[in-house]
């Protein structure tokens, strides 16, 4: 590694827009139920709002909430098919850190 990555900051390697991005990303999934909104995404190509509200077993009104703001946030997409809503996710490389929580975090 030349010295410079080694004393470089975060925002010097990353960008500070970028790093911004990804604080907000963060933010919008750091909720429990919406990292288990995005996992079970990351399982299907799209899932409507009834299946996730049964896999889940959330009320409609939260989880339409948790859905809202990440896909304000840039998380997720939607379409809409006569009455139903299906989603999926939209920077599907973001699972990369729920992997993350699986896999490197046991001891949590």
């Amino acid at each position: 590694m030349n010295e410079h990555m080694a004393t470089s900051t975060l925002d010097e390697r990353v960008g500070s827009d970028k790093l911004t991005k990804a604080s907000e990303l963060l933010r919008a999934a750091a909720h429990p139920q919406r990292l288990a909104i995005l996992d079970l995404l990351g399982h299907h190509d799209r899932l409507c709002n009834r299946d996730l509200q049964e896999m889940l077993s959330m009320e409609q009104a939260i989880l339409s909430q948790h859905l809202t703001l990440m896909r304000d946030k840039g998380l997720l997409e939607f379409e809409k098919e006569g009455k139903y809503t299906y989603w999926h996710l939209k920077r599907p490389e973001f699972l990369k850190i729920v992997h993350c929580l699986e896999n490197c975090c046991p001891n949590l």
